[in-house]
Formats: C-alpha cells, sequence, structure tokens
C-alpha cells in the first residue's frame, strides 16, 4: 500500500481539491481512504425513544485512492511513492527527494 494511516495527504480533485488532511481510515480492497475533515457526508439519524429528538450527523465519507496524493513528511511536497528492499522489508520512497518515508 502506497498510503497508510496517520499519512498526511493532499486532495487532487473533487470538491475538496488542494485540501490536505490525515488519514484516518484505509480499506485497501475497495481502494479508498477516509481522510480527517474532508468529503463531509451528512447521514440523518432517527429518534429511537419517545421525546428524542432525530439528528443530523456530518461524516468524513470514504474517497478514492487515486484522488489523493501522500505529502512527504521530509521535503512537505505531494509525491509520488515509490518502493526500496532494504533488509528484506520493502520499504516506501519519496520519488521527489529520494528519501525513504516511515
Amino acid at each position: 500500500m502506497k498510503i497508510k494511516t496517520n499519512d498526511k495527504v493532499k486532495v487532487l480533485s473533487g470538491k475538496d481539491r488542494g485540501k490536505t488532511g490525515k488519514v484516518i481510515q484505509v480499506f485497501p480492497i475497495e481502494r479508498k481512504v477516509v481522510v480527517e475533515g474532508l468529503n463531509i457526508i451528512k447521514r440523518h439519524v432517527r429518534a429511537r425513544k419517545q421525546g428524542e429528538k432525530g439528528q443530523r450527523l456530518e461524516l468524513a465519507g470514504p474517497m478514492a485512492m487515486s484522488k489523493v496524493m501522500l505529502l512527504c513528511p521530509r521535503c512537505s511536497k505531494a509525491a509520488r511513492v515509490g518502493f526500496k528492499m532494504e533488509a528484506k522489508e520493502k520499504k516506501r520512497l519519496c520519488r521527489q527527494c529520494k528519501e525513504i518515508i516511515e
């Protein structure tokens, strides 16, 4: 996976284009990510008990992984991600500054 939880990403397209945020959740099979505070969707919740009011919840919805790009922690630019084998471990690599991303 090129994008993991707690990574900072930049949105490339859609209503939140240009904004940055932290990845909360990753769905690798569906190739989607949930970014904190972006792609806000509203969910309507019905009242369960007598006298209780219904409400609208605002949640961060999943977006396609292809619409976000990883922000390199070293050079702080949106960069493509490569991979490098280091001591039998596959490490992520920033293609801009050639530094390993932890």
